[in-house]
């Protein structure tokens, strides 16, 4: 398994502890109802050569598994076991390394089933929806397949959202949960577990919604994009699309890159830019940490400051990727 040690940034405070006994019970009966519905479809996914090994979710009644794209890096085909350690064999389809998500089939029939039988599925929720604080349940074959233990069940609260499609929580991750499902409390799959954190219990996943603008792509088998180490040369990383200077004023624009939103914005070389969505702005250290809280596709407001006059201007952030 490869283990990717970096933490995302701009983290926030934990919302407010749970001390009302109803809403304690509510959420403890939704835990153990996706402890008990999904824990069949969290399987371990092998490298039939035995180099790498991750975890997976099954995503639709064909047997359509979703996983970390890092997980099935240089592999054709999976051997997909499940918890009970019956194993079917899978075939590596598409994956984006930049959003670190990946899809495998398997394509075995499961002989010890009925005829045409489906495979039981969770359905996939949205993660641009999920708020910080918002309780989510982590599952993975923790440390590879172990015929003596079930996927070990993780429960924390999302602790922050960004770069792009990321999300960072406290369900605590080790090396082998890479690839495997985090579940919103309604059962669904709102990311999969992409890298540990340093100490173990801040985790970051990749958002499902990432699969949506891919999803085609992936099906067909295509496999691009880079995984970078630093969130914010992620090709994924939400970006302004201007070339920013420093000065002893703060950030000066120096151009337009040609794909991007800002040209519709009328920015101008020697522009300086004062602040993003109220935040005062006066290094690049400052406009990536907002930027990070943010999506592509994002409408945020900028002021500017050119020839002493104080000018409101919004941009459609676009991603690094293009920039390119």
């Amino acid at each position: 398994m490869k283990s990717l040690l970096f933490l995302f940034i701009c983290l926030s405070a934990a919302a407010e502890p749970v001390t009302d006994l109803k809403k304690l019970k509510e959420i403890q009966d939704k835990v153990k109802n996706i402890s008990e519905s999904r824990m069949p479809i969290t399987v371990a996914l092998v490298a039939t050569n035995e180099s790498s090994s991750g975890s997976g979710v099954i995503v639709d009644e064909k047997g359509l598994i979703l996983t970390a794209a890092h997980v099935i890096q240089g592999q054709k085909n999976m051997r997909v076991v499940f918890p009970n350690g019956k194993t079917l064999n899978g075939k590596v389809l598409g994956a984006n390394f930049a959003k670190d998500l990946g899809m495998v089939q398997i394509e075995e029939k499961d002989k010890s089933a009925q005829t045409n039988a489906k495979f039981p599925f969770a359905p996939r929720g949205s993660s641009r929806n999920l708020k910080v604080g918002d309780w989510v349940v982590a599952m993975g074959h923790a440390s590879g397949f172990d015929p003596a233990r079930t996927p070990p069940v993780r429960f924390g609260r999302v602790i922050s959202k960004g770069p792009g499609i990321f999300l960072t929580t406290e369900c605590t991750l080790i090396g082998g949960d890479s690839g495997g499902p985090l579940f919103d409390l309604e059962g669904n799959v709102v990311a999969i577990n992409s890298n540990i954190g340093q100490g173990l219990k801040l985790n970051n996943h990749a958002g499902v919604d990432g699969f949506t603008e891919d999803w085609e792509k992936m099906l067909a088998g295509e496999q691009w994009g880079t995984l970078e180490l630093d969130p914010q040369q992620n090709e994924e990383m939400p970006v302004l699309g201007i070339i920013l200077g420093a000065n002893r004023y703060g950030l000066v624009v120096g151009g337009i890159a040609p794909n991007s939103k800002a040209i519709d914005a009328d920015l101008r070389p020697g522009d300086l830019l004062l602040s993003l969505e109220g935040e005062r702005i006066r290094t690049l250290d400052e406009l990536r940490n907002e930027l990070l809280r943010r999506q592509v596709g994002d409408k945020v407001k900028i002021t500017i400051l050119r020839e002493n006059q104080e000018i409101k201007k919004e941009i459609e952030l676009v991603k690094r990727g293009i920039m390119k």
